[in-house]
C-alpha cells in the first residue's frame, strides 16, 4: 500500500525532458491515469462524512491531519461501479491550491509517456473530464483532466 508519492521512485536521469509522468490506477475495471504532478498524496480509503444534497458521486468529507477534504468516488463519477471502500485508495489531487480526493480501486504504476502517445479525447468525453487516451501495455488507458475534476467538484 502506498502512503504517499514520496515512496514513488524518481527515475528522471534516463527520461527525455518531454515525457510526462503518469500515475496509473484502476477504477471499475478500467485503466485510468492522471499526471503525477497533480498528485499530492495517496492514502488508504477511509470512512467519509456524507454531505446532504451532494451529488451521488461525492462520498463526503475526510479530515486529513486537520484539513477537511472533499472525496469523490471516481467509479461513480465516470458512470461505472462504486469503488470498494474497504480495499481502495484515495488519490489526493491538486489544482490551483485546491485539493480533492479521488476514490480508486487499485493503484498500478507510475509510467512515463511521450506527449505524442496521448490521443485527444472526443469533445465532451466523460463530461469533459477526459483529457485523452493512450495505450499502456495492453490496456487502453483514460487520461483524466484533473483541473476539470477539481473545478467541477468544488464549484
Amino acid at each position: 500500500m502506498w502512503a504517499s508519492t514520496d515512496s514513488i521512485a524518481d527515475d528522471t536521469t534516463d527520461a527525455p525532458a518531454q515525457s510526462a509522468r503518469l500515475l496509473v490506477f484502476a477504477v471499475g475495471g478500467r485503466a485510468c491515469a492522471c499526471r503525477l504532478d497533480h498528485v499530492r498524496e495517496i492514502v488508504p480509503c477511509r470512512r467519509t462524512t456524507r454531505l446532504p444534497g451532494a451529488p451521488s458521486y461525492v462520498t463526503g468529507l475526510i479530515n486529513l491531519r486537520g484539513t477537511i477534504l472533499t472525496v469523490m468516488d471516481l467509479g461513480l463519477r465516470l458512470g461505472g461501479q462504486a469503488v470498494d471502500g474497504d480495499r481502495g485508495s484515495i488519490i489526493l489531487v491538486e489544482h490551483e491550491n485546491r485539493v480533492i480526493g479521488l476514490g480508486v480501486d487499485e493503484l498500478r504504476d507510475v509510467q512515463r509517456t511521450a506527449p505524442e502517445a496521448i490521443e485527444p479525447a472526443d469533445a465532451g468525453a466523460g463530461d469533459g473530464l477526459v483529457h485523452g487516451v493512450l495505450r499502456i501495455g495492453s490496456d487502453v488507458t483514460i487520461l483524466l483532466d484533473v483541473p476539470a475534476l477539481v473545478r467541477q467538484t468544488l464549484q
